[in-house]
């Protein structure tokens, strides 16, 4: 019995690493994938049904083109970009470039409101006030979104959103 269960824990152990390479691949970090894919086949190469799946992902992932470099020029560029991020979840990333955007229109009360966004999902709900808080001094209409925004869900109940939305 001891020894079947030790089986069936380095089973797991195969799946989990195998899953985790796969995970890499869906969110699009080949590079990530590429390197755990091979790790996997050189450490588990008694499996080969799963090898062969794996192999297969290794190939895909080896034809990929590297990480993308998209020129970016103008508010627009950082903007939708900073978008695409936050959609891809990498709140960080998509700071760093909405941080740009306002260095060509400061006043764009959308850059904020995308900041704000991204600082409730990051859960730092302080900074998603303050950047909503700019947002809607920025806009008004701001303050009807964000009511209705499932990720300011957390928020919903806060006083101070309630004040800045005018829901009290």
């Amino acid at each position: 019995m001891s020894e079947q269960r030790s089986k069936k824990d380095d089973y797991q152990k195969v799946l989990a690493a195998y899953g985790q390479a796969i995970r890499e691949f869906h969110k699009g970090d080949f590079e990530k994938a590429t390197e755990l894919l091979e790790t996997f086949i050189a450490k588990y190469p008694m499996e080969r049904e799963i090898v062969d799946r794996a192999r297969t992902y290794l190939s895909v992932a080896q034809k990929r083109p590297k990480k993308e470099s998209v020129p970016l020029r103008n508010f627009e560029d950082y903007f939708r970009y900073g978008v695409v991020k936050v959609n891809q979840g990498d709140f960080d990333g998509a700071l760093k470039l909405l941080e740009k955007a306002l260095d060509f229109k400061e006043k764009d009360g959308q850059v904020y409101y995308l900041m704000a966004d991204a600082y409730c999902l990051m859960s730092q709900p302080e900074m998603g006030l303050d950047y909503l808080k700019k947002a809607i001094q920025k806009d008004k209409s701001f303050s009807i979104l964000a009511q209705n925004e499932p990720d300011f869900e957390t928020l919903w109940e806060d006083k101070r959103f309630k004040l800045l939305t005018r829901l009290v």
